[in-house]
């Protein structure tokens, strides 16, 4: 490493290279870092105050902190509160209208900054293990670059937020919001440490946000809609899972890893796998859904499932990733096009059949 990149980290300094944000406690910076090294001060990186030229170098430091805190690029999980906007708008036997596009998107909103709040919850819980992880450690709170009184501070406000939200959507999403809440503070002090009972709880996830964008605009959503959403992200929960015990670097953070088998992962994937896209089968060509949207056409999508599913499992067996599932669908290009066609011919299907009744 260049000697102007090598330089003696002060006790709590935060350094950024290569675009991330990391903490070095003692020492010198021995990793093969770029020879670009800018050394900020802890005590500035977060909340400090500014100084002429270092200002915005700081105010970006503090946004690339705060975004990876909140953890924005989890965000996308949410949308599924929006899919009962979407097939109850297609469907024949509710009246929705695009006045109701509002509410759901506040939904959304809603949950995206509950689930943050969640997530800093988690941090704070976990940081002390997340710091024997290879990854992890350089969270925010594992890293020393924002102090558990910041994260408190912060996801109460986010909490308030996204109840303040809640309470223009009715009482029934503020009980859905609520029982999410409790939900995940359970699996953050308890559940989280049972095997198996984990991924349950983070696949029940996915159907409370399913359910609660149903309640947000007081809409019908089927029951097999709900159990396509759970299976799905068993499936996806048990993939990561098989991922971190192949791996192994998250042995230090979850203690049920000595619980798990990859053997009986391995069957456990494709159990959840075949069933999600048994159920999404059954769900496109039962009577009830006919009678909804107008005809057998959502049959259609059913290949941009299946080869979805097997490509997942591909990349988790082939190349070894699913340990991070938004990384899955960012990287991969194929996953790309699959998702997006199938949501063409999912809103072509559904709304072709509206406008042709």
């Amino acid at each position: 490493m260049p000697s102007h990149g090598r330089r003696r980290a002060r006790e709590g300094a935060a350094v950024v290279f290569g675009g991330r944000l990391v903490r070095e406690d003692f020492g010198m910076l021995s990793r093969n870092t770029p020879a670009t090294v800018t050394l900020v001060s802890a005590r500035n990186t977060i909340g400090g105050p500014f100084r002429s030229s270092e200002g915005l170098g700081r105010l970006g430091a503090n946004a690339r902190v705060w975004l990876h805190m909140l953890r924005v690029r989890q965000w996308p999980k949410n949308a599924l509160v929006f899919i009962a906007f979407l097939f109850s708008t297609a469907d024949r036997q509710q009246h929705v209208d695009a006045a109701n596009l509002q509410k759901a998107l506040l939904a959304v909103a809603s949950f995206c900054l509950l689930s943050s709040a969640v997530y800093i919850m988690n941090d704070l819980r976990d940081r002390a293990k997340d710091r024997a992880h290879p990854r992890k450690r350089n969270r925010p709170l594992a890293a020393g670059l924002v102090s558990p009184a910041q994260a408190v501070t912060v996801a109460f406000a986010l909490l308030a937020l996204a109840l303040a939200g809640a309470s223009l959507l009715g009482p029934a999403f503020i009980g859905a919001q609520l029982a999410y809440l409790g939900m995940q503070i359970f699996y953050t002090f308890w559940l989280k440490h049972v095997a198996l009972v984990d991924v349950f709880v983070v696949a029940f996830g996915f159907v409370i946000r399913a359910a609660a964008g149903a309640l947000a605009i007081h809409v019908f959503l089927s029951p097999w809609l709900l159990l396509c959403s759970f299976l799905l992200a068993l499936f996806i929960a048990l993939c990561k899972r098989r991922q971190e015990k192949v791996n192994g670097g998250s042995h230090a953070t979850r203690t049920t890893m000595e619980d798990y088998d990859v053997r009986v992962l391995d069957q456990l994937i494709t159990v959840a796998a075949a069933a999600s896209i048994t159920a999404y089968s059954l769900y496109t060509q039962a009577s009830e859904t006919v009678a909804r949207f107008g005809s057998h056409a959502l049959g259609i999508t059913i290949p941009f499932v299946v080869f979805g599913v097997f490509r997942y499992m591909d990349i988790v067996y082939r190349d070894g990733a699913g340990e991070y599932p938004e990384q899955v669908i960012v990287k991969d290009r194929t996953m790309q096009v699959v998702i997006v066609l199938f949501f063409l011919s999912l809103v072509g299907v559904l709304y072709w059949g509206r406008i042709a009744g």
